[in-house]
């Protein structure tokens, strides 16, 4: 275990401890905050979870332009979820061009070393960018190119759930995937998306079993725990709301 994943096991212990803590002394969560189900003292190991057999995987998907928040929040609570279950979880960035570099929103370059591979994902999140601006590299770009809105339209199968954050969501519907279907985006996409023939639902998250969609750009916070939670448990993404000190907000729908 190299320092990074040190300080987090650390961190992740302390978490568990204060809000088993907090469990045993009567304190719940509020009305308006996060997974209500409080985390207890088990080891991971021990941890019930609502998931079958095998890896969690998630694949994030890359391109020029990917607002640097959109990505790195999932990554972030997805990773983290693993100090806390007893499931393998995999996060990896994807894209559908070669490997190499992606420059992000804000000028950030991000190492993407692995290929487009839906058929080896359980969740593949769709992150934004740069929708408002057309001529520049991000969503607009990517929908012109075509490549990713083809590969997600090609990409459902059984057991895989496509998810979209912020402007990401856009990419989905280039590819036909939210048409009648309950979906939302970043509010000023969201004329874009009804009229794409999005069923549009003032919510944060709103879940369609296989299509998830989350509006806003630090959305990506709230689609990863939520998705935590439906695959994990709820003491899993409990346990990560604590460790990361952020408790999930808004409304979830979900059929």
């Amino acid at each position: 275990m190299n320092r990074r994943n040190l300080l987090r096991a650390s961190t992740a212990i302390g978490a568990t401890g204060a809000v088993a803590g907090l469990a045993g002394a009567g304190v719940g969560a509020g009305a308006g905050a996060g997974p209500a189900a409080a985390a207890t003292a088990e080891t991971a190991a021990e941890r019930p979870t609502t998931r079958g057999g095998g890896p969690l995987r998630v694949h994030i998907a890359m391109y020029d332009g990917v607002e640097e928040l959109d990505f790195a929040a999932p990554y972030e609570v997805f990773s983290a979820a693993r100090f806390f279950t007893a499931v393998p979880v995999e996060v990896r960035y994807v894209t559908t061009s070669r490997p190499g570099f992606v420059r992000a929103s804000y000028g950030s370059r991000i190492d993407v070393e692995h290929p487009w591979t839906p058929d080896e994902a359980d969740v593949i999140v769709v992150p934004g960018g740069g929708y408002a601006r057309r001529e520049d590299p991000g969503v607009w770009a990517e929908i012109r190119r075509g490549t990713l809105p083809r590969a997600l339209r090609a990409a459902p199968r059984k057991g895989l759930t496509l998810s979209g954050l912020c402007t990401g969501v856009m990419l989905l519907s280039a590819a036909g995937l939210t048409r009648g279907r309950p979906c939302t985006t970043h509010h000023k996409a969201r004329p874009d998306l009804e009229e794409q023939g999005g069923e549009l639902k003032n919510a944060r998250v709103v879940d369609d079993g296989d299509l998830v969609t989350a509006g806003g750009i630090t959305s990506g916070l709230e689609l990863a725990l939520w998705l935590v939670r439906r695959e994990l448990g709820p003491e899993t993404a409990t346990s990560v709301e604590a460790m990361l000190e952020y408790e999930a907000r808004g409304t979830v729908w979900s059929r």
